[in-house]
């Protein structure tokens, strides 16, 4: 199968080895991957900020850029989902409305696309340790990918997974919103890091690097002593 990667800023800027991960996973899954280089941002910055008309600029790039019919695949919920959910929004009423729906329709979060696509749960994976897994909002309630990553990370041999309390709740980083109302975010990020200790883990895992990296802040800050792992480096270890 043909697959189209897209990688997030903040992940091509400072957790590279996450999307080498994904392509490992999905190479071993049977995919052949393309990347197009001249990629740059899905436009969620922009858009969340308000600025609808400098998003709209970079969200046309993006249809440009991911043009065709195979399937893209991205290690971040949040892109996935701005895409699925807003784009139509941005080009409505306008000649690439219809682009803009087959795009959404066409891109997928890492985890929802070896469930749902590929039919895979079981990459092969090793991974001794003790984990605590985080839903980010996106994953949950923009691509409502809640069951996915879990069934996922049951296939890992020597991993075991432990709940931690109000898994569903917010860690606080939310984009902007860390920089807007910082003590708000930081607050809440504390909490998640609390609840996350509280299972005993050695490790949290989640779908999203953009909350990791608030999560990880905070505990680095409270001295919690977790490690924050993609679940692509999860499901890329042992083999």
């Amino acid at each position: 199968m043909n697959v189209q990667l897209f990688i997030p800023c903040f992940i091509d800027q400072l957790y590279p080895q996450v999307a080498f991960n994904m392509v490992k996973v999905l190479e071993k899954a049977g995919c052949s991957i393309t990347y197009n280089t001249r990629q740059t941002c899905c436009g969620q910055p922009a858009f969340n900020a308000g600025f609808w008309g400098e998003s709209k600029e970079v969200c046309k790039k993006f249809l440009n850029d991911f043009s065709g019919s195979d399937y893209i695949v991205t290690p971040s919920a949040s892109c996935a989902g701005f895409v699925r959910n807003y784009y139509t929004t941005l080009f409505e009423n306008s000649s690439d409305m219809a682009l803009a729906k087959k795009t959404a329709e066409r891109i997928f979060e890492f985890s929802e696309f070896l469930i749902h696509i590929l039919k895979k749960d079981d990459i092969g994976a090793i991974f001794n340790g003790k984990a605590t897994y985080h839903d980010s909002c996106a994953a949950l309630r923009e691509c409502k990918i809640k069951n996915e990553p879990r069934q996922l990370l049951s296939k890992v041999k020597g991993l075991e997974l432990v709940e931690m309390n109000e898994v569903e709740t917010c860690c606080g980083f939310g984009g902007t919103f860390a920089v807007k109302f910082e003590p708000i975010s930081i607050a809440m990020g504390d909490q998640k890091v609390t609840n996350a200790a509280a299972t005993g883990a050695e490790y949290l895992i989640s779908t999203d690097m953009s909350c990791l990296m608030h999560i990880d802040g905070c505990n680095k800050h409270k001295g919690a002593g977790l490690k924050v792992l993609h679940l692509a480096d999860v499901l890329a270890s042992g083999w």
